[in-house]
């Protein structure tokens, strides 16, 4: 099997952007770190990602389990296309790490790799947000990554060290082959009714807490509302 190559590390700052009087909500004031540069130097990885890299919502984005976003290189190609824009590239999506030879029918939750001097686990799926949307002003931004399993997903980490753009990630364990990305995110997404399916996924001892609560309410039969955030707080 091909090892995952780490093709670029982006890092960003806080930025607020938008005006107080927009009558459209798409330039309404909003601050985000999904604005990032790529760093061509190693970085030091901590247990909440790399040591200069922001985050606005820091209840919704980071924290030690999405302490680094990871996409594939390869989608890039696919929402050009998809929304007919050609500014759809490196960074787009507010990733740290931008990934060869890895998706997410190759990669399970719980995956942990050696990357550079630290390791790291696969924690959870991204869940998208309005905040590509708002960025690329394509109201159903998310809503497309989501329905089209483009997720991406976060990793933790386990020992922190320094790493890099350049660098294969080795894989030291895979204790859910059955659970990859798209697994899961199918899970979540279309496969609402298999309740099975969720308690199995619930159960799974490395899956970040905010998917297991998820899981667990919709096993009580309780229903929330993706609307904030697929669309974001000034939603009309």
């Amino acid at each position: 099997m091909t090892k995952p190559f780490v093709h670029k590390i982006l890092t960003g700052k806080v930025k607020r952007m938008g005006h107080p009087n927009a009558e459209d909500r798409m330039d309404r004031p909003w601050e985000s770190g999904i604005f990032k540069n790529i760093v061509d130097d190693n970085l030091w990885v901590g247990p909440e990602g790399f040591a200069d890299d922001e985050v606005a919502d820091k209840k919704s984005h980071g924290g030690p389990e999405k302490a680094l976003f990871a996409y594939p290189a390869k989608h890039y190609a696919y929402w050009r296309e998809d929304l007919e824009r050609n500014d759809i590239g490196i960074g787009a999506f507010g990733e740290n790490l931008v990934l060869e030879h890895a998706d997410e029918s190759t990669v399970c939750l719980g995956d942990t790799y050696r990357f550079g001097d630290s390791i790291v686990q696969v924690s959870q799926p991204r869940r998208p947000c309005w905040k590509p949307a708002r960025r690329f002003r394509v109201i159903d931004f998310a809503l497309r990554i989501q329905n089209s399993g483009r997720t991406g997903w976060y990793f933790r980490v386990l020992e922190e060290g320094n790493a890099g753009s350049g660098m294969e990630m080795e894989l030291v364990d895979r204790p859910y082959p059955e659970w990859t990305i798209a697994a899961c995110n199918e899970v979540m997404y279309v496969k609402k009714r298999d309740l099975q399916l969720a308690e199995q996924l619930a159960s799974r001892e490395l899956l970040a807490p905010n998917w297991k609560r998820s899981l667990n309410k919709r096993l009580r039969g309780q229903k929330s509302s993706d609307a904030k955030r697929v669309y974001g707080p000034n939603k009309d």
